[in-house]
């Protein structure tokens, strides 16, 4: 069907693809396949249908819930091969792209005519359009330009019968319901994509990027308040705190004080008229709440080196523990002095350490948990932790995802914030495009009988397992 070197089923092959960014679960697939068209999914799609076998789609493997995971064995479907932009239309902004293409890779195509695609995950380099859309990512710029489901007019869809379909189209305003949002963000559950109309935009005509420090956190939290309050709406609003400053520092020397309690990197974009007054507004909200530096990226390489820390942060925390496991919550913003401290109350009471690197401008969290897979009973400590900041998130009034999506990680917390009327009612969606159940089983939804599900996800034992090479997740 796919011709040679487009299926792997030796144990070993398979091990590549055992788990995405979230090493703490891992399931092996019978087979890992590589297509190349839309007529290659389908006719996959309808295999695995003929045959009882589950199937998921998969990018780069970047995702950090666990939501690619063959959860229930069967196949995965790798939609790296699929990675080209099929048109660009400058004239109405317009691209079509397949899912595979990485997300930078986009930009890199149509920056020279000095147009961009505006999200922008801290991944962006290895994230795919496929798996951005699969959980509705979003990225720094999200405060002022949205995440991925405002930046996608339509897709092409094998759903999970093998049909092949349109949701939406190429322009900003399409008749019906609105189908291409509801499919962003469904993690995989809905069907596979594999055509994605997106839209392009202008660079803007200046950029400034802010650094500011501060000695405690609390003051960068009230900062961040103090800058919306002002009315401004700047492109991004980051916070980085002191674990994560070192780990950056050790790493790429970017520049930021090491000694700081935590730093906001505010950026501003749009006209050059009237930036230099924004910026000084932002300034003074900084030193107001109590900033003890404040400073602008003097040029181009300089803004890029603040950036380079901030999106390499993850990486670098490699520097400074064997493991981290990546929370995703979402907050108000005004409760970020409280619920950063619970969060580190929580960590430190399981006997482990936090760095904090997140989206303060819209209350999008990313505690990192540090821990050593190494020493009997850390992972299960992790877990607790996890769960226990989640709740947190709820209880002030937020939610349990804000880019990561749900996944495999999260699915026993949404009762945290959907009843059981709301949980049965998605259960109700899902089954419209994927009856059957055969497309990305066991993810977003709680395995346990009380919350709506049959029962918990089936593990199904590999070949592999008699060499001790592979983990039951």
């Amino acid at each position: 069907m796919l011709g040679r070197g487009a299926v792997l089923s030796d144990p070993e092959e398979l091990l590549v693809y055992e788990s995405d960014g979230l090493t703490l679960f891992r399931a092996l697939a019978d087979f890992v396949v590589f297509p190349t068209s839309a007529e290659h999914v389908s006719a996959i799609v309808k295999l695995a249908n003929r045959e009882g076998l589950p199937f998921v789609a998969r990018g780069a493997g970047t995702g950090l819930s666990g939501g690619c995971l063959p959860a229930e064995g069967g196949i995965v479907i790798s939609l790296m091969r699929m990675n080209r932009i099929l048109e660009i239309d400058y004239e109405n902004q317009v691209a079509v792209v397949e899912p595979g293409l990485v997300n930078l890779h986009l930009s890199w195509a149509v920056g020279q005519r000095g147009y961009y695609y505006a999200p922008d995950p801290s991944s962006q380099q290895a994230c795919t359009i496929g798996g951005n859309i699969a959980n509705n990512s979003g990225g720094p710029h999200t405060l002022k330009y949205g995440v991925t489901t405002n930046h996608v007019l339509g897709l092409e869809v094998v759903m999970p019968d093998g049909d092949i379909v349109w949701l939406g189209g190429k322009t900003r305003e399409s008749f019906g319901y609105d189908l291409a949002g509801v499919f962003v963000g469904s993690e995989g559950t809905f069907g596979v994509a594999t055509k994605v109309c997106v839209r392009i935009l202008k660079k803007p005509q200046a950029v400034k990027t802010i650094l500011a420090v501060f000695e405690r956190v609390d003051q960068a939290s009230a900062a961040v308040s103090a800058i919306i309050a002002r009315g401004l709406v700047p492109a991004a609003v980051e916070m980085i705190d002191q674990l994560t400053i070192a780990a950056v520092e050790d790493a790429f020397g970017c520049g930021y004080p090491r000694d700081a309690a935590a730093a906001l990197l505010a950026e501003l974009d749009g006209l050059a008229v009237g930036m230099d007054a924004q910026v000084a507004r932002i300034v003074e909200a900084c030193r107001d709440s109590g900033a003890r530096e404040v400073r602008t990226a003097r040029d181009e390489t300089e803004r890029q080196l603040l950036w380079k820390g901030r999106k390499s942060a993850f990486g670098a925390y490699g520097r400074v523990s064997p493991a981290y496991m990546v929370m995703d919550g979402v907050i108000p913003r005004t409760k970020l002095p409280y619920v950063l401290s619970r969060v580190n109350e929580i960590v430190a009471g399981h006997g482990l350490r936090v760095g904090n690197v997140f989206h303060a401008g819209d209350g999008n969290l990313h505690p990192n948990i540090l821990y050593d897979p190494r020493k009997p009973g850390e992972e299960a400590r992790v877990v607790e932790a996890g769960a226990e900041i989640m709740r947190l998130c709820a209880e002030v009034g937020g939610s349990i995802s804000g880019e990561h999506g749900i996944g495999l990680e999260k699915a026993d917390f949404m009762p945290f914030i959907f009843s059981a009327a709301d949980l049965e009612f998605m259960h109700r969606l899902k089954r419209a495009f994927n009856p059957t159940g055969r497309c990305n089983p066991g993810k977003i939804f709680p395995t346990r009988k009380s919350c709506g599900e049959a029962g918990p996800v089936a593990y199904r034992p590999h070949p592999i397992e008699e060499k001790g090479l592979a983990q039951r997740f």
